[in-house]
């Protein structure tokens, strides 16, 4: 089990000592120091409990790809993970918003934090249309599948793979979903709303597209008697699903703290550890022993499409979100268990 988690405790490590210089730095004080290593602790926790869904999901994805993309999806996912979703992405929120260049964005998040928590917060109805979309397409895709001949939750699961022979089927519940939601808004919000989620469709199509055509490469390649390295579209898929994932872990950040360098270090830490959790469900083959266990990861995902939908109307506390998902994945895991035991005492009996 260690050896999955050693480069995530190393590099836990190595973020609360930067913490710990910055809390001393900025505060000058133990109990400043200590208040920024408290929150820092509390929002990888809160990262992980968020996102233990994703690791099952991504491992669905990673097991299908080269050892080589595995390890890049731990290096360099992890750089586009920590900078690009974690600093970049609420810096060019704000960016954005605000018309402001690079470096007078970064001077007003460290000078200016409760302005800069504020002008991210106010792209919170587009970030949870587009988000709730592509995360919502992720689940459904799953569901709506006539290959899929393993069902958890059967008297819903079977009727959905026998719907999904009508193309496309799963975007018109979901286009429903966000036309309705779109009428509990005021009408300068449900246009954003809407258009951010059309968007998030239309990402959720291209990426698929994109993974498509490499594939067909890559088997045209074989073919010729070529030796192909195949993880491309994999990694990108990944990469694209694990910014929906942060979505509401960025903006949920700001309930502990609107310090751009402590939410930062605090959910690098948690997505670091999500990553090393994944790598350990792929390599010990933990989604084919527990048979239910992706099913259940896959309803959390739509659960969490939901909340992140409904969020753009209600507001919707971080912890429900993670206990819903959390308890989906403990029941599938603990249908995974029982019906390990009933084929054992068959085929014991």
């Amino acid at each position: 089990m260690l050896q999955y988690f050693r480069g995530s405790i190393i590099f836990t490590i190595v973020c609360m000592g930067l913490a710990a210089w910055y809390g001393i730095s900025s505060s000058g004080s133990l109990e400043g120091t200590l208040q920024v290593l408290w929150i820092v602790a509390v929002l990888s926790v809160l990262e992980i409990s968020l996102s233990f869904d994703n690791a099952v999901v991504n491992a669905t994805v990673l097991k299908n790809m080269d050892e080589i993309w595995q390890k890049r999806f731990l290096t360099w996912g992890m750089a586009i993970a920590v900078f690009g979703m974690r600093v970049i992405f609420p810096l060019s929120i704000v960016a954005i918003a605000a018309g402001l260049g690079p470096i007078e964005t970064v001077n007003l998040s460290l000078n200016q934090p409760q302005e800069y928590e504020r002008i991210v917060s106010s792209a919170h109805i587009g970030i949870a249309g587009f988000g709730g979309a592509f995360l919502a397409m992720v689940g459904l895709k799953f569901f709506f599948d006539h290959d899929k001949d393993i069902h958890w939750v059967k008297w819903v699961e079977a009727r959905l793979a026998k719907f999904s022979a009508v193309p496309s089927v799963e975007i018109a519940p979901l286009l429903l979903c966000i036309w309705g939601i779109s009428h509990l808004l005021p009408e300068a919000d449900a246009l954003t709303f809407v258009v951010a989620g059309m968007l998030g469709i239309v990402t959720f199509i291209g990426v698929e597209a994109i993974g498509t055509v490499l594939n067909l490469r890559e088997e045209a390649a074989r073919a010729r008697g070529e030796v192909i390295r195949s993880g491309l579209g994999g990694f990108l898929y990944l990469q694209v699903l694990d910014s929906s994932f942060s979505f509401d872990g960025v903006i949920g950040a700001f309930a502990l703290s609107n310090n751009m360098i402590v939410i930062a270090l605090g959910l690098s830490i948690g997505a670091m550890f999500v990553r090393s959790m994944t790598i350990m469900l792929v390599k010990k083959g933990t989604l084919s022993e527990y048979r239910y266990l992706e099913h259940g990861a896959f309803w959390a995902i739509i659960a969490l499409a939901a909340i992140m939908l409904l969020s753009a109307r209600f507001h919707i506390p971080e912890t429900v979100t993670g206990l819903i998902g959390a308890t989906l994945i403990g029941i599938s895991l603990w249908g995974s268990v029982r019906h390990n035991k009933k084929v054992n005492a068959a085929q014991s009996g």
